[in-house]
């Protein structure tokens, strides 16, 4: 095997360049000179600290010399979640700023700055206080909540400074401005007080304390740092997701407080603040299962994802999907379905995926005839559903796995037959929609060359052993880790080779991408920990027991509103984990299987992204095409259809999550393949190459709803409605209403 050389990458084959680049937010600094070097080694620094944590890798082992400073590995489970989190709350504060505009030059506002670092002093004075109880403690010292002593120390010498400059940080943040390119003031002092959080929390989770959690015995100072961190993690998550998650961790966050006043199933027993935030900042909540993956299987992901960015693996995707695909009708859609499926399946969020490939496969979509709201609407379904393809699932499967316990490959082996059929109906609907307008697809000279891309094949080589280590029973982490190896070693046979300088970027970009992961699922993390200590998800569970009395297809339907509403304006890992402890206990209850429960509040959570009235993605690709956003997710939501559909059909059929004989499942896959083509049929109005009348598309929607309820009666009553719309269609000549075709992009 031969090295690609530049002429088989560069114009005359390649359209698609720098499709996988981090997008920079508006709100995000642009550091220069010495700051943009101190923040590209501490993200590189904070990412590669995880690959080697991860990895069970120390500085002794590499070097053979001891530095006491550093962390020894593995770290405890719970010091190394309290470091995860710090770390991303430090990056974050100082990269992004609170408002998605910075001011000009000679516009910013000095003296708040100045205010900012009088609150410095108690900042400072917090974590200094947090290292003297560990010196305390080192010495024999017994801490616990009762003594008055330490009681009056937590509460006034540490807690009071610290809750003083959290709210101090985070108010003055909001009103002062600062130059994009340089730090503002108080993010400074966020940073220290996310480090006087850390510090304590770790020198008293150190001790027995972590037992006596949510009692009398646990410290004031346990209750008072997790108030502050709680504040700092909502305001990076606003920051860097927007107000979405935000509102709805605040209404959780109430509910503690006003549930005992509450009727019905909403009401719970009352709960002091103390002993609430002395147990939401542990494995109940903050660092329970949504930190535990962000902290694990996120940033390794992240971090494969980086490595592919750097070798510009990513770009090769895009162009191997345009080789294969662009000359079909319609091509430049086709092409969004495969290769938007593939960086959204590494992505991990719809919407970012929607902005990276989105930019260059919109505007070709519009180029061949699609108008501008549909060619927003196929990349934006597109890019939804690889967060349901396996094997990543944009990290959902991580998450899926963490909570249910049920081993990661069973759960990316049911994933297949559901992901097929979601990306087999969006390629109906486009092709159908193509065929419509009359659309070509791409001539071959605007297309990059399939021999030189498939003479590039091993670039698929890191997905492939990324597959092959799973399944051969190395953990998830060590299949990671070998695939992101694996993506530097590839990229020597490719004009871009990775060097130090390139791994150092490819840790940097990666230590940056995974700020907004970590600060949502710590954010979700919240709302789990409202959730199992008030017991609200289990009154949830009695109230969807009580639909099923009357219909469990009932129970089944609402508990899709609740996942949809959950996840509306939230990324996928932060909407299924929250649905995932408020839904799915319920479904499981009703005799659901587990896999079923949670795949069932996965999907639903996953296509919040492209359900109106607030669909992400949707909104993210309607910003690149130029076309009304809620037409846009509108459009969106039709082309996804059959994506609804598909979650009801575990319920009836589960060989559909290959739960059966092998007859079992390939008939089931292949029934439902026809049922979701003629479900597109019908809502496209285009069967079989001819228009199809309203009522003959009325017929194909209900041969589609028996064939995708999965049993041998109801495929033959499938079938035969199908045969008597064919039948009508090739006999009678319905005509259809005059309709105008819409050819260009507007």
């Amino acid at each position: 095997m031969t090295s690609a050389t530049p002429s088989d990458t560069e114009d005359e084959h390649v359209i698609a360049k720098g499709v996988d680049e981090e997008p920079v937010e508006a709100n995000r600094r642009l550091f220069t000179g010495s700051s943009l070097a101190l923040m590209s080694v501490a993200g590189a620094l904070y990412a590669a600290f995880h690959m080697a944590a991860l990895n069970g890798i120390s500085i002794y082992e590499i070097t053979g010399i001891r530095i006491p400073l550093l962390p020894a590995f593995p770290m405890e489970t719970w010091n190394f979640r309290i470091v995860h989190v710090a770390g991303a709350l430090i990056l974050g504060f100082l990269m992004f700023g609170p408002r998605l505009t910075f001011p000009e030059k000679g516009q910013e506002t000095p003296v708040l700055g100045y205010a900012a670092y009088v609150l410095m002093a108690p900042a400072l004075f917090a974590l200094g206080m947090a290292f003297s109880f560990a010196v305390e403690i080192s010495n024999g010292v017994m801490w616990n909540g009762i003594d008055a002593r330490i009681r009056f120390n937590e509460t006034y010498y540490f807690g009071l400074p610290l809750i003083i400059a959290t709210a101090g940080g985070i108010a003055l943040s909001w009103f002062h401005r600062r130059e994009r390119s340089g730090f503002s003031a108080p993010d400074v002092v966020l940073s220290v007080c996310a480090v006087a959080v850390a510090t304590y929390l770790i020198t008293i989770y150190g001790t027995l304390m972590r037992n006596s959690t949510g009692t009398p015995f646990a410290p004031i100072g346990i209750s008072i740092a997790a108030v502050a961190g709680t504040a700092l993690i909502m305001e990076l998550t606003r920051r860097v997701a927007g107000m979405a998650l935000v509102v709805i961790a605040s209404i959780f966050l109430v509910y503690v407080f006003i549930g005992d006043k509450l009727p019905g199933f909403l009401n719970s027993p009352a709960i002091t603040w103390q002993r609430f935030f002395s147990q939401v900042y542990t494995d109940a909540g903050i660092l329970g299962p949504t930190t535990a993956v962000s902290s694990t299987y996120i940033i390794l992901f992240i971090i494969f994802a980086a490595f592919l960015q750097a070798s510009k693996v990513g770009d090769y995707f895009v162009n191997f999907a345009f080789a294969a695909a662009g000359r079909a009708r319609g091509g430049p859609a086709k092409v969004a379905i495969f290769a938007s499926g593939l960086m959204g399946m590494i992505n991990g969020t719809s919407a970012g995926n929607v902005v990276s490939t989105g930019s260059l496969t919109i505007p070709l979509m519009k180029k061949v005839g699609y108008h501008r709201k549909t060619a927003g609407a196929v990349e934006a379904a597109a890019s939804t559903g690889g967060q349901i393809m396996p094997p990543i699932m944009g990290a959902g499967a991580f998450i899926m796995a963490e909570i249910t316990g049920i081993p990661y490959t069973d759960i990316t082996i049911a994933a297949i037959i559901p992901a097929i059929l979601y990306f087999v109906s969006v390629y109906f609907m486009v092709d159908f929609e193509a065929a419509k307008l009359g659309m070509r697809g791409m001539r071959s000279d605007e297309l990059p060359k399939l021999a030189v891309m498939v003479r590039q094949v091993y670039l698929f080589f890191p997905i492939l052993i990324l597959i092959y280590a799973l399944f051969m029973g190395y953990s998830v982490i060590r299949a990671g880790a070998l695939a992101t190896i694996s993506a530097a070693v590839v990229s020597w046979l490719t004009p871009y080779r990775m060097g130090p300088r390139s791994i150092f970027k490819a840790f940097e970009i990666a230590g940056h991408m995974s700020i907004q992961i970590i600060a949502v699922c710590a954010c979700a993390g919240i709302i789990v920990g409202v959730i199992s200590l008030t017991g609200v998800g289990a009154r949830f569970s009695a109230l969807l027991l009580g639909l099923a009395d009357t219909s469990q297809l009932l129970a089944l339907f609402f508990a899709m509103c609740i996942s949809i509403l959950l996840g509306m304006g939230m990324p996928t890992t932060a909407a299924y984990a929250v649905a995932a402890s408020v839904v799915a206990p319920g479904l499981v209850q009703l005799g659901i299987p587990q896999l079923t429960a949670h795949f069932f509040v996965f999907y639903f959570a996953v296509l919040s992204a492209i359900t109106p009235p607030v669909a992400l993605a949707s909104y993210a690709a309607a910003g690149i095409s130029g076309a009304n956003p809620m037409e846009t997710s509108v459009t969106s939501f039709k082309i996804g259809i059959a994506a609804f559909i598909v979650p009801f059909m575990f319920f009836y059929n589960s060989a559909i999550l290959m739960d059966g004989t092998v007859v079992e499942i390939v008939r089931a896959a292949v029934t439902a393949v026809v049922g979701v083509f003629l479900l597109s049929s019908g809502v496209q109005g285009w069967f079989l190459g001819k228009s199809a009348v309203w009522f003959l598309r009325v017929g194909l929607v209900a041969s589609a709803l028996f064939m995708i309820e999965g049993g041998l009666v109801s495929d033959a009553i499938g079938l035969g409605i199908a045969a008597v719309v064919l039948a009508v269609q090739r006999v009678i000549h319905p005509k259809p209403g005059a309709t105008v075709p819409v050819r260009g992009a507007d």
